[in-house]
């Protein structure tokens, strides 16, 4: 009895001990679990008809002070948002619990993505998980319709419109450049005034700003420094450009002395009277610019009309000018002419250039340079995708779904070991002249009507097939299908590398099989296509939305 009080004692103390840390933890574990968001969605439903809405929820248990930013906008294609309602808050002591609700729908037929949406709290982002949603055709009653037969396959010639379409804007685009490039850079534009009197021959141009000088304001302004300026200026200037003397740069006795050597020379003849006149307006002018003297108005007026007189005189001083000089100033004149023109015409070709490479640049970074390349270029299943595509029923029991050209019937003899089995085959399939696009079904009665679908069978038999084929390295993976309807069958998939026709070379690529079946019947689809393909890939994806079976 003793010896079972000390026990009951020692465990009395011990739970002493531990209870204060157990205690703890109990405080403990549910704080840390409260700092943590939790998130939840779910769909009201995964089948919809077209144009129906299915609402996708979601809950979000924070913190009081947590906050959250739920997904705006188009952010649920390829399906659309209709409505995205209030947010629907609840507290339950320092936690508040957030619904938020999106109703969402599609217009096409199909099995669609809801891609995982981004949920930012406090800064962070949380990922929802992604589903798929079935939006189905509307029934339509056959019981009480007529039935007819069946029309035979015709052929039609592919339509040009769209080809027209892009042909025309290309043009209206080009006449548009080569509109403005006329406009602006070959268009021979009206002179201004400024061009006007620079074209005129130096002795004309000179009488030209003199007239234009005596009609300023200078002189009722008092600005003599800027009359006497540019009065000296309009002289020196004919002076280098008909005298050939170089008097822009030349002091006034300098120049002086330049206009007694050519004197002298014989080259102009000029008498020393106006030689001196010319010399004392200069020196006038000097003492004007640079001595700030100011002469009278009367004064400043004759000295005006003085250089008047002398462009005249050196004018008239001036030898006639040879027919060689004349030659010379003629192809000269029609040097600066190509000169000209051929500047214009490389401003319109980089210019052209220029836009060609702005247009591409801009569309390369908006739709992608691949796409632009393949677009411009062209690219065998980029047409396939963007062609019309067609939609039919093939073989018995019947597949039907929608394909970008119509499948052909393949002719499969069957060996006599199979023939006890199978009553009939049904296959069909199409494939790309170019690449590894491939698309086919099968349907397959046996003789039996209660016998059972053997799948494993079947994808070992593909399989095999692909390997006889050349095929190497194939990896394979299963899962469940639903049709648009919700049939299940079975989708394996996987890639692998495949042979090209006609030749050894191996490619990468993809396949997915789907199969379908029932008592004395078996159906299955077989795509295969390039591994980086993405228009394949989208291809793929259309068929794989439009598959539909007959079960019974």
């Amino acid at each position: 009895m003793m010896i079972n009080n000390i026990l009951i004692n020692k465990g009395i103390s011990r739970l002493k001990r531990i209870m204060p840390m157990f205690i703890l933890l109990l405080f403990v574990i549910p704080i840390s679990a409260q700092d943590s968001p939790a998130i939840h969605t779910e769909v009201d439903t995964t089948y919809i008809k077209i144009g129906e809405q299915v609402q996708w929820t979601v809950t979000v248990d924070i913190d009081s002070t947590d906050q959250v930013v739920f997904p705006e906008g188009q952010t649920f294609s390829p399906l659309e948002t209709v409505e995205a309602f209030a947010t629907d808050t609840t507290r339950k002591k320092d936690r508040l619990t957030l619904l938020k609700i999106y109703a969402l729908t599609q217009f096409d037929s199909g099995a669609y993505k809801l891609p995982a949406q981004r949920i930012e709290i406090n800064g962070t982002g949380y990922m929802t998980d992604s589903m798929m949603i079935n939006v189905a055709t509307i029934p339509v009653d056959t019981l009480n319709q007529k039935m007819h037969d069946i029309k035979p396959l015709i052929n039609v010639e592919k339509s040009n419109i769209g080809l027209w379409k892009y042909l025309i804007i290309a043009i209206l685009i080009l006449l548009i450049l080569g509109g403005l490039i006329y406009w602006f850079v070959l268009r021979k534009k009206p002179l201004t005034e400024e061009e006007k009197v620079a074209l005129l021959p130096p002795y004309d141009r000179a009488l030209l700003e003199l007239k234009k000088l005596e009609h300023s304001r200078y002189l009722i302004q008092d600005e003599y420094k800027e009359y006497y300026s540019e009065l000296t200026s309009i002289v020196r200037s004919y002076l280098e450009e008909d005298a050939h003397v170089t008097a822009l740069e030349s002091t006034t006795g300098q120049l002086i002395e330049k206009l007694e050597l050519l004197k002298d020379a014989g080259q102009l003849k000029l008498d020393d009277d106006t030689i001196k006149q010319f010399q004392q307006i200069l020196q006038t002018a000097d003492l004007v610019k640079f001595a700030k003297n100011k002469p009278s108005t009367l004064v400043a007026e004759q000295d005006r009309k003085l250089v008047e007189q002398i462009v005249v005189k050196t004018h008239d001083a001036l030898p006639e000018p040879t027919e060689e000089e004349l030659l010379e100033q003629a192809e000269y004149q029609e040097e600066l002419e190509r000169k000209a023109k051929k500047k214009k015409i490389k401003i319109a070709i980089i210019s052209v250039i220029a836009i060609l490479l702005i247009g591409i640049t801009i569309s390369g970074i908006k739709f992608g340079f691949g796409y632009l390349k393949d677009t411009v270029l062209g690219h065998p299943t980029k047409e396939l995708l963007e062609g019309e595509w067609v939609r039919s029923s093939y073989g018995f029991p019947p597949i039907q779904l929608e394909t970008p050209q119509v499948m052909a019937r393949q002719e499969v003899k069957l060996p006599p070991e199979a023939k006890a089995a199978i009553a009939d085959i049904q296959a069909f399939g199409y494939t790309s002249p170019v690449g590894l696009f491939s698309v086919g079904t099968t349907s397959i009665t046996l003789n039996q009507q209660d016998a059972e679908t053997d799948f494993e069978k079947t994808i070992e038999q593909i399989l095999s097939n692909f390997e006889s084929q050349g095929a190497k390295n194939i990896i394979t993976k299963q899962e469940a299908f639903y049709t648009i309807s919700g049939v299940k069958g079975l989708k394996v998939f996987g890639n692998g590398e495949f042979s090209i026709p006609g030749s050894n070379e191996l490619i990468d690529g993809e396949y997915t099989v789907l199969l379908f079946g029932g008592k004395g019947f078996q159906q299955y689809v077989i795509l295969t296509w390039l591994e980086d393909d993405t228009y394949a890939q989208e291809i793929v994806d259309r068929i794989l939305a439009s598959v539909e079976v007959k079960t019974e």
